[in-house]
């Protein structure tokens, strides 16, 4: 299991948050709380927090922070994908990198740095607002 190769005991805690955000990616810290709590039936929100700390800092999950949204957590880890989120409702959706090659790793002035990942986050408005505006002007 992905918990001892990452050097963690498996714990009813670990598993059901690990479970949750297989299930449930991109998923906020409370949304994984409220998923968790229905399963076990009792977590404090410290724990969620810091079991998702964990897991984040082991490679077994990834964080990450759009601009104005609590950060989400995935299981995608070590692809160097990126993310599609809708202004309207949020949706948050995967991106592979440009094929072939990846372009976003090579900066124009990487000053120094050993470039090895790019978070790049697209914005719009998925097909579901698209159609949902297009139906309220008539």
């Amino acid at each position: 299991m992905a918990l001892r190769s990452a050097g963690l005991n498996l714990t009813a805690q670990r598993i059901a948050i690990l479970d949750t955000v297989t299930h449930r990616p991109h998923s906020t810290a409370d949304d994984i709380y409220r998923a968790v709590t229905e399963r076990l039936g009792s977590i404090s929100h410290q724990a969620v927090y810091d079991t998702l700390s964990t897991l984040s800092e082991r490679g077994l999950l990834r964080r990450i922070q759009p601009s104005h949204s609590p950060a989400r957590f995935e299981t995608r880890v070590g692809d160097n994908h990126h993310h599609l989120i809708c202004r309207t409702c949020g949706d948050v959706r995967d991106v592979d990198c440009a094929v072939h090659h990846t372009p976003c790793l090579t900066a124009s002035d990487d000053h120094g740095f050993s470039i090895d990942e790019a978070e790049v986050i697209y914005w719009g408005i998925c097909p579901t607002c698209t159609a949902a505006d297009a139906t309220a002007r008539g």
